[in-house]
């Protein structure tokens, strides 16, 4: 079901559900000249403009999703609400010491094992609302730490078995597991984005048999000591494609060039442990600015 936001006073209104947006036009909050917006619509337009919101009809039935982002110079133009399907880089930002704290406290939680799962999640709420997403604003993770306790205890309680046991072809089959889990942990996250509070709908449709590929070519490439940073950018792109139920395409354009330089400057600065949260920062931010949300149909046009 669509959501509808409007503007009022500078700032943006809602999400609110078709009935809720009609009864905000009943009751004169939402006029004819009040700037609305949903998705599917190329900018924000006075209520008035859009056949069937004002005088009595049903808001018209289009996709749910956020509203553009608000500038700070009014609406519409350069400075004001960019336009709904228009595309862009993400973008994460986040104080240094919020993250050194975070994170501490992250691997405290993974070092004592049991607190691992709940740990996992606080701290993946807090990264995810550090990414900026054009058009999509205040994104969000909405995921339980309950979900994957389950996942988590089984794969330990296995390690631990085969510990034991001592069995090479067994221990091959705990790498296997791994990665399953991995996958599971992919798809879990991607179903709990969120924007305003509302679930995006977002689905990951990569197979399970592609992502044991890309992992085991992964670990082979490692072997030709330059080669894993070509893959790594072909299975970032990869990722991207198979993140669906967005109007727009996800796509990640940088190269393995690109990742395989920094990937060294990173090791260096890191080694020096001090630069560690700096560095976290630096790269993220590179990976988020190669990651473009575009027009679907547009790539290869």
């Amino acid at each position: 079901m669509a959501s509808w936001f409007y503007a009022a006073e500078g700032k943006q209104q809602g999400p609110f559900p078709d009935g809720q947006f009609r009864d905000l036009v009943a009751q004169g909050i939402v006029r004819p000249d009040t700037l609305v917006w949903t998705e599917g619509m190329a900018g924000w337009q006075k209520a008035a403009e859009i056949p069937g919101l004002i005088g009595g009809g049903a808001p018209p039935m289009v996709p749910a999703g956020g509203p553009p982002m608000m500038g700070g110079s009014g609406y519409g133009g350069a400075g004001g609400y960019a336009a709904a399907g228009s595309g862009g880089s993400l973008s994460v930002d986040f104080g240094i010491l919020e993250f050194t704290w975070r994170s501490i406290v992250l691997l405290i939680g993974m070092i004592f094992v049991i607190p691992a799962p709940w740990a996992f999640v606080w701290y993946t709420r807090w990264i995810v609302s550090c990414v900026k997403v054009p058009g999509r604003p205040n994104l969000s993770f909405t995921g339980n730490a309950m979900t994957i306790v389950a996942w988590y205890f089984g794969f330990i309680a296995l390690a631990i078995a085969l510990a034991f046991i001592g069995s090479e072809i067994l221990s091959n089959l705990l790498f296997i597991v791994q990665i399953v889990l991995y996958w599971l942990l992919i798809k879990w996250m991607v179903a709990n984005l969120a924007s305003n509070d509302q679930p995006l709908g977002l689905s990951f449709t990569g197979s399970i048999w592609a992502y044991i590929g890309w992992s085991l070519l992964f670990a082979i490439s490692i072997i030709t000591i330059i080669g894993w940073a070509w893959v790594a950018a072909a299975q970032m792109r990869w990722f991207c494609r198979s993140v669906q139920g967005t109007r727009r395409e996800i796509v990640f354009k940088g190269s393995g060039l690109d990742i395989l330089w920094r990937g060294i400057v990173a090791a260096i600065l890191c080694s020096l442990i001090i630069p560690i949260p700096w560095v976290y920062r630096w790269i993220m931010n590179w990976f988020a600015s190669q990651t473009e949300l575009v027009p679907r149909g547009s790539v290869g046009a």
